[in-house]
């Protein structure tokens, strides 16, 4: 299973591996949690932030004892890497085009969720879940019981 060309050391097409791509996002969705750039996670295991990227985009595969290193460090059981991994994981018909990132993996989740728990009182904090669940129901349009969007 192949998500995209890439070129490998020698200039010969080589193709991407779906499980490698995942784990690459579930690495940097971690990384980004936690508000690590890739130069200081790269630091923190002996990389170079270059090594990082690959390994984000799925670029180069990450070893057992690479992969290990990475959960102690982003403070995750290796297992976090492959969560939604299975046949309900839809591969695109056109393997090399990008596959959008899930909401949950985005850069502006992560953001969002760093700031909520920056604020520390939690009516505060109960209040702003308030007002996103309000946002979003004004968003989202009306619909009338048989299903039509009302204005």
């Amino acid at each position: 299973m192949t998500t995209g060309d890439k070129q490998d050391g020698g200039g010969h097409a080589a193709r991407r591996n779906a499980v490698d791509v995942q784990v690459g996002e579930r690495l940097r969705q971690r990384r980004m949690l936690l508000g690590l750039s890739q130069e200081k996670l790269a630091a923190s295991i002996g990389l170079t932030f270059q090594q990082i990227q690959k390994y984000e985009r799925g670029a180069n595969r990450i070893g057992a004892g690479r992969l290990y290193d990475l959960s102690r460090r982003l403070d995750v059981p290796i297992g976090y890497f492959f969560a939604g991994l299975g046949p309900e994981r839809p591969v695109p018909a056109d393997r090399s085009a990008p596959i959008d990132p899930p909401p949950q993996h985005r850069r502006e989740s992560a953001d969002l969720i760093r700031a909520y728990y920056r604020i520390e009182d939690p009516k505060m904090r109960a209040c702003m879940v308030e007002l996103c669940r309000a946002m979003a129901r004004a968003a989202r349009p009306s619909r009338s019981p048989d299903g039509l969007v009302l204005t």
